[in-house]
């Protein structure tokens, strides 16, 4: 039962994903590069393991395509669900996942179908420009949040 769920989510955020690849269009070229993504995943594990937090780590595009993801040993197995679903709040809004939280409870603005309202999602800019997120999940979302923001600081800010 389980592994059929994750199959089904799974399934359901690739098909996602490729939707809002082509809703976007083929010219909206990926801004996160695998070198950025490296530097900032680096930057991200070392602080988590640091911590001694075992939990995932996901870094997207703008897009919220996927560009690096690590499951650290003793990660828990929803944890790269709740990612997914923090990353995807950030790069729909420009918003960290607890900021997009807090709006949502106010009423400012309307719930993404799929997406969280707690932290660990943090959007990362450069030069006033969303290029993608980070999100992490496995420890306290405050927790998750600080892995996050370690990762975005190497490589660009949180705001505009």
């Amino acid at each position: 039962m389980t592994l059929r769920f994750y199959k089904y989510v799974l399934s359901a955020l690739l098909f996602f994903s490729a939707t809002t690849v082509l809703a976007q269009g083929a010219d909206d070229p990926s801004l996160m590069t695998y070198d950025l993504a490296t530097v900032a995943m680096e930057a991200s594990e070392a602080y988590a393991r640091n911590q001694e937090w075992n939990v995932t780590i996901l870094i997207t595009d703008q897009n919220n395509n996927p560009v690096m993801l690590r499951r650290i040993d003793g990660a828990g197995a929803r944890t790269f669900a709740f990612a997914i679903s923090k990353a995807l709040v950030v790069t729909q809004t420009g918003l960290t996942s607890a900021e997009y939280g807090n709006r949502v409870e106010a009423g400012d603005i309307e719930a993404i179908e799929g997406g969280v309202t707690f932290a660990g999602g943090v959007p990362v800019y450069r030069n006033g420009q969303l290029i993608g997120a980070i999100a992490t999940s496995g420890v306290r979302a405050a927790q998750d949040e600080e892995v996050s923001l370690v990762g975005v600081e190497t490589i660009g800010s949180s705001s505009n």
